[in-house]
């Protein structure tokens, strides 16, 4: 782990009782989220032009449009941990931008300043080796997310499937015989997702920190190492 935690914090704790059937039509009830996201992505997109120029003129990133952007992956990050991005609860999640008591939580540092050069690169050349771990990770759509597609994020219609989709698959197969959802899939969904979010968030020029090639898994983030403080110094008697 590093001692400096990444600035992105992507979490999701798994409910200790998941219904058995549930999950065979989550993605009917999750339909009314699919359609706002849609235009929020498409929202996404617009604000992160905005930004793109607002960033190389004068290095910050305007505030309300970062906390937009933000919201829009939030939501995103919890219909997904709802349905099979990880079918991490059975709480549908609520319509909302802003951070809620909810299972699954996403939230970028802000930072005061940002490189005006690296947001020339970083999301078309520095996050290439990225996209390639990702795109195996959620499915070809990410490629979108490099061409500046963004509210394709997620292919809702599964027609670009990935190993989150096939290990979550696994899961709810086995939720549904054993009533149980394994642990370590879980742990193992949640550390791709986490990679994911992680790579989303430097291309869309939330961060300048290179996200590292490093699968964290399990439901909460590592905190930093404490320091501790030296001991005050005595002379020698």
């Amino acid at each position: 782990m590093s001692a400096v935690p990444y600035p992105v914090r992507v979490e999701g704790r798994l409910d200790p009782e998941l219904s058995r059937w549930l999950w065979l039509v989550k993605w009917i009830l999750a339909i009314p989220h699919f359609i706002v996201l849609l235009f929020l992505w498409i929202a996404f997109v617009v604000v992160s032009v905005i930004a793109f120029f607002a960033i190389l003129f004068t290095g910050r990133y305007p505030r309300g449009l970062f906390d937009f952007n933000v919201g829009v992956v939030r939501w995103t990050w919890r219909v997904g941990f709802y349905t099979f991005d990880a079918n991490g609860t059975d709480r549908y999640p609520p319509f909302s931008l802003q951070p809620e008591d909810y299972p699954a939580s996403y939230e970028v540092e802000y930072p005061e300043t940002l490189s005006r050069g690296l947001v020339l690169v970083k999301w078309w050349l520095l996050a290439l080796p990225h996209y390639a771990i990702v795109s195996f990770f959620a499915g070809g759509s990410w490629f979108a997310v490099s061409a500046g597609d963004s509210h394709h994020y997620r292919d809702w219609g599964g027609s670009s499937t990935g190993l989150i989709f096939v290990l979550v698959l696994f899961g709810v197969v086995a939720l549904l015989f054993t009533g149980r959802y394994p642990r370590g899939i879980f742990d193992f969904v949640i550390g791709m997702n986490r990679w994911c979010f992680r790579v989303l968030a430097y291309a869309a020029l939330m961060t300048d920190r290179y996200p590292p090639f490093r699968l964290d898994q399990g439901e909460t983030e590592a905190a930093a190492p404490a320091v501790s403080e030296p001991a005050p110094y005595e002379p020698a008697s």
